[in-house]
């Protein structure tokens, strides 16, 4: 197993280099400049404008500074932030807590109703239960995220007063009632996000577990005598799961996509909330730097799911 993820690791490398040589490439091209709004102050003499812009690299060529950053970035720096005055990794560290716990909860809530409910409604087709997953299925992943927030925050903040509707980092709570607190503030966020998601797999769940339950060898399980729900979780479930497991990890940058959404519509403070300020401020090393980590966790999450693989199946070799 550790072998298996070691040469994982070493195939990942040169996809994330790929990936942070495209993305630098893209953001040195895009139009607008960071030091664009400096230059324009008529209270920043020329000289100290273009003394910046020679110590940062701006003017140099994009290959030249890549490799500036690559070196850099080893040597555990991420570049500077033109806007917070702060080391880009210092920035990140501090909100990438939160988007992971937000997002973790989301599709842990996911799976949790998409499981249970895509294999029951699967073993009972077309039957009342069937038809109202379905509907419901079919409602939660048609609805946008920014809809659905938007109407957890008029009827639960708005209306009834039982929920915050704006994420605060700096709760002067301590004890338990700072756990409690924190706790509140994040349901809808994570609410929004795991019953968009639950929509989805829900259906998909129910059609893998569908296609496998005909299979003649869940046929022979049953004739054997084997209890139904040994032979829904042993042999069917497991391996209904595998494309299940896939689509998950395609679906990772949709999943940090909506949480983009769902934390400004929540000022959730994490880095989708992060990337858009800085791309509003023309922020280029936060912007470039918060896209690159949303790439290392795309590509950490088919690892994972590379791994889930071989438990599902045995079939599958390590080796």
């Amino acid at each position: 197993m550790s072998q298996y993820i070691f040469r994982r690791l070493l195939i990942a490398i040169p996809s994330l280099l790929g990936i942070s040589l495209a993305l630098f490439t893209v953001l040195a091209l895009a139009p607008g400049d960071p030091f664009g709004e400096l230059a324009a102050n008529p209270n920043v003499p020329p000289e100290v404008a273009a003394e910046l812009r020679r110590k940062f690299g701006m003017d140099d060529p994009v290959l030249v500074r890549y490799w500036s950053w690559f070196t850099a970035m080893l040597q555990g720096s991420w570049g500077f932030s033109f806007v917070s005055r702060m080391d880009v990794d210092q920035l990140i560290l501090q909100r990438l807590p939160t988007t992971l716990v937000v997002i973790g909860s989301s599709q842990l809530l996911a799976l949790a109703i998409a499981l249970p409910v895509g294999i029951y409604a699967a073993t009972r087709p077309y039957s009342i239960f069937d038809q109202i997953a379905n509907t419901l299925a079919f409602i939660g992943f048609s609805l946008p995220t920014f809809f659905t927030g938007i109407l957890l925050i008029l009827l639960f903040s708005i209306t009834l007063d039982w929920l915050p509707f704006v994420y605060r980092a700096d709760i002067a709570e301590t004890g338990w009632r700072f756990y409690w607190e924190h706790f509140k503030q994040m349901i809808m966020p994570v609410t929004v996000l795991g019953l968009f998601q639950a929509g989805s797999w829900t259906r998909y769940v129910r059609s893998a577990v569908l296609d496998v339950i005909r299979l003649d060898y869940v046929t022979t399980a049953r004739s054997k005598g084997l209890a139904e729900r040994v032979v829904i979780g042993k042999h069917v479930v497991r391996n209904a799961l595998i494309p299940v497991v896939t689509l998950v990890a395609l679906q990772m940058p949709a999943i940090f996509g909506g949480a983009i959404v769902t934390e400004q519509i929540f000022r959730v403070p994490g880095i989708g909330s992060l990337l858009i300020s800085a791309m509003l401020a023309n922020d280029t090393p936060v912007i470039f730097a918060v896209t690159f980590v949303f790439s290392i966790l795309v590509v950490f999450c088919n690892l994972l799911a590379d791994v889930i693989y071989g438990w599902l199946d045995p079939r599958i070799s390590y080796r």
